[in-house]
């Protein structure tokens, strides 16, 4: 046998999770989905991998180029052409030898769900999906290679009132996750793609749109002056990048000043109008609604090819660097797949990082996960099999109990309770299996009562 061994550790990018962890994680997603349920969102899931057709040439270049790819089952190699493999043209030869790859984000393999389906569904199809979704990044403080997503979309319908519900949902399910102090409260960042395309039109450079983009979707990590540099060695020029510059900077004051200045830059244009319209629709029905923290910002970009309205995104820069999740309107997805046009708009959280903020922040309720009620302990193995059959009888009654076999030290009981979190704690020796009386320990006072028969003690833990 080979005396190398295998240093244990998870792929960058990746994490393990600890049962306390998952609990958590748990928690924040049920609190989620709790929220789409109330909105009358149902359940779907999709397989964790894709053809590669259908996920290339949907997030834009740099997108495509973070695509985990599969390679085909056997021999990849056997039947590539020599010249594919002389030209080392990655491109190229990934296409050849990789057939799927894992999912980018939930939204794709939607719409390809939707079309596959379509005679199975009801429209308007409202939709949640929670899984996990693969990107080939570079890893850091809250970004990883292997995240989950959590979206919810409606497919089927072109009104605004979705877009208003779906603000109101983020506004909900950060207030269920306990960001309700002032300096915890979260803020939306609404913006439009055709607002965009109508900056684009004023000015006049069509050709240089996805490099505007591209650069201002890195505006509030790098700021003005480096994008300022950076949009000037693209060529655009001096008066250009004043109206990019008053363009972005509209969403610096309240939301009137925000639509004033706009208006006066773009309002002119079919596009400016009809965005600048459905921004105000959105942004007064979410305020009449009880919605706070929404706040316009044309800067939001969101280099992402599929949206064509609504764009959004929610977090804290005072809290964290980065969006706690976003989305937007798509209303030609489905036809990528050879569907009918199918107007969708949809959101998603990101897991991840609310996850290491809500820590961060001590958000997570202390008691969480404890799922067991209670412990029951043998003093002797004389003890063992009676024992045994009590911990049955608790299943059989629908209450969640556990056996405690090892070290029998007292101290170590109670550590483990503390650590599973379990509320009550029996100990089983002679005395109580020649009586049929407990003493019942409350894990979280140390506090004793009894003796209980059974069937008090089963009624005090229930």
């Amino acid at each position: 046998m080979s005396q190398y061994k295998v240093k244990p550790a998870v792929p960058k990018g990746t994490r393990d999770f600890l049962p306390a962890e998952l609990s958590r994680r748990k928690y924040l997603m049920d609190t989620i989905a709790k929220v789409y349920h109330q909105f009358g969102f149902r359940e779907i899931a999709t397989p964790v991998m894709e053809r590669m057709e259908t996920l290339s040439g949907k997030y834009g270049e740099e997108g495509d180029r973070l695509l985990f790819r599969i390679l085909n089952s056997g021999d990849y190699l056997k039947d590539t052409p020599d010249q594919l493999l002389a030209d080392k043209n990655s491109k190229s030869l990934a296409a050849h030898i990789a057939e799927k790859g894992l999912r980018y984000d939930l939204t794709v393999p939607l719409a390809r769900y939707v079309v596959q389906h379509q005679a199975e569904l009801e429209f308007p199809f409202r939709r949640y999906h929670i899984g996990p979704v693969w990107r080939a990044d570079r890893p850091q403080k809250g970004r990883y290679q292997e995240f989950y997503q959590c979206d919810a979309d409606v497919v089927g319908s072109s009104s605004l009132w979705n877009e208003v519900e779906l603000l109101l949902i983020y506004r909900r399910a950060f207030e269920e996750l306990g960001f309700r102090a002032a300096e915890h409260q979260i803020v939306i960042r609404l913006n439009h793609r055709q607002l965009i395309n109508a900056l684009a039109q004023l000015l006049e450079m069509p050709e240089k749109f996805g490099t505007l983009i591209i650069l201002l979707d890195k505006l509030d990590k790098a700021g003005w002056d480096v994008i300022e540099r950076e949009l000037a060695e693209a060529g655009f020029n001096r008066g250009q990048l004043e109206i990019i510059r008053r363009f972005c900077n509209a969403g610096n004051g309240a939301a009137d000043e925000a639509f004033a200045e706009l208006e006066a830059l773009v309002g002119h244009t079919e596009e400016g109008k009809k965005a600048l319209h459905e921004l105000r629709f959105m942004y007064n029905a979410f305020t009449e609604a009880g919605g706070t923290g929404l706040r316009i910002d044309p800067s939001l970009m969101r280099g992402l090819d599929y949206y064509t309205g609504m764009i959004v995104e929610v977090g804290n820069p005072q809290l964290f660097s980065g969006s706690l999740g976003g989305g937007g309107r798509y209303d030609n997805l489905t036809e990528l797949f050879g569907g009918q046009n199918m107007s969708g708009v949809g959101i998603s959280f990101g897991i991840e990082r609310i996850y290491d903020l809500m820590e961060e922040l001590n958000l997570f309720p202390v008691r969480l996960g404890s799922e067991i009620r209670i412990l029951w302990v043998p003093r002797d193995t004389e003890a063992e099999a009676y024992t045994f059959a009590r911990v049955q009888e608790c299943r059989s009654r629908g209450i969640a109990a556990e056996m405690f076999l090892g070290n029998v030290k007292k101290q170590k009981h109670l550590s483990y309770t503390e650590a599973k979190q379990i509320p009550w704690l029996v100990e089983v020796g002679s005395d109580e299996t020649a009586g049929g009386l407990f003493r019942l320990r409350n894990t979280g006072n140390r506090q004793t009562s009894g003796p209980h028969s059974f069937e008090d003690l089963i009624s005090l833990i229930a």
